[in-house]
């Protein structure tokens, strides 16, 4: 291994990777780095999740400070909720670091603050990623997530073997900032999709047309799509979705309310309608605010445009 400046990545027995923010993303994740082989060293402001972390078998190592855990890494990752934690964050562990610590942020953040992160580290002497992700908590625990980097190449090459050890499949998107716009754009499809297709079933309701009736033709026709075929937002023909556990989340209506208003934001910033796009951050908006919305999964969205239809 290349130390530090040089840095070049590493595995288990020769490093240390900092996980900063252990909560239903983080948490898992970072377990399945130490299931890797790596030694891994954490931190969350909230006891609990810092606690259950360091009791999985995995052995992440819990620390008193999140500038603890950047004085010891090699590497350091972060899963925060906002643009505005992540910048908090590299304030106090950017001067803490060794030089030529290797941070990544596997956040979803506005692009602007992504590269503001990544310009933040580079002017303190060390390298940045932003590694945004797909795949949620289920993608999380089984290390199968997609990972969308932006990052010059080195540094992509230096993150590409930590990422491996939590994901499935790493995509270089281009330079830094690259990977939030992958994510944001990405989540904006899905977005659109899961209220296509929960209309789409709501609109064969009313038709007479069964839920299974309607999945068996979308899923094979012109019409199939993830949000259908994984995610399918009624319960029956897809068990394993949240729509047969009373939409406990997979992925919460409130994220992706924060995702889908980081990509008008995006809009607004290039000059673009997104119609479609803006139409469906203002319904997942409304979602997350009603009642018990923000922490079901966003395929309940369903819920709201049935009653909408009454």
């Amino acid at each position: 291994m290349t130390h530090r400046n040089g840095f070049n990545g590493f595995n288990g027995s020769n490093g240390v990777i900092g996980f900063i923010g252990l909560g239903n993303m983080g948490g898992p994740m970072a377990a399945n780095l130490a299931t890797a082989g790596h030694t891994v060293t954490g931190y969350d402001l909230a006891p609990e999740a810092l606690r259950r972390a360091s009791r999985t078998e995995n052995g992440v190592r819990p620390a008193r400070s999140a500038t603890e855990v950047a004085r010891e890494a090699d590497v350091v990752i972060s899963m925060l909720p906002a643009g505005r934690h992540v910048l908090a964050a590299y304030a106090d562990l950017l001067p803490a670091a060794r030089p030529g610590t290797l941070f990544v942020d596997c956040s979803t953040i506005d692009v602007a603050d992504a590269r503001a992160a990544h310009d933040l580290a580079v002017h303190a002497g060390h390298r940045a990623v932003d590694a945004p992700v797909s795949g949620g908590v289920v993608g999380a625990t089984a290390a199968s997530l997609t990972f969308m980097v932006g990052a010059a190449e080195p540094d992509f090459e230096a993150a590409r073997p930590v990422l491996e050890a939590m994901g499935r499949k790493v995509v270089h998107c281009g330079p830094p900032g690259a990977g939030q716009a992958a994510k944001i754009c990405n989540n904006m499809i899905l977005g659109i999709s899961m209220i296509a297709v929960s209309e789409a079933f709501v609109l064969g309701e009313s038709l007479g047309l069964s839920h299974q009736a309607l999945y068996d033709v979308a899923s094979t026709a012109s019409g199939q799509c993830w949000a259908l075929t994984t995610n399918c937002p009624v319960p029956g023909p897809v068990p394993t979705s949240p729509a047969n556990r009373d939409y406990a989340a997979g992925f919460a209506a409130a994220l992706m309310a924060k995702d889908l208003g980081l990509a008008a934001g995006a809009a607004d910033a290039a000059g673009l309608p997104t119609e479609l796009g803006r139409r469906a951050a203002q319904l997942y908006a409304d979602f997350a605010q009603a009642d018990d919305g923000a922490g079901l999964d966003f395929s309940a969205i369903i819920t709201t445009l049935r009653e909408d239809g009454k």
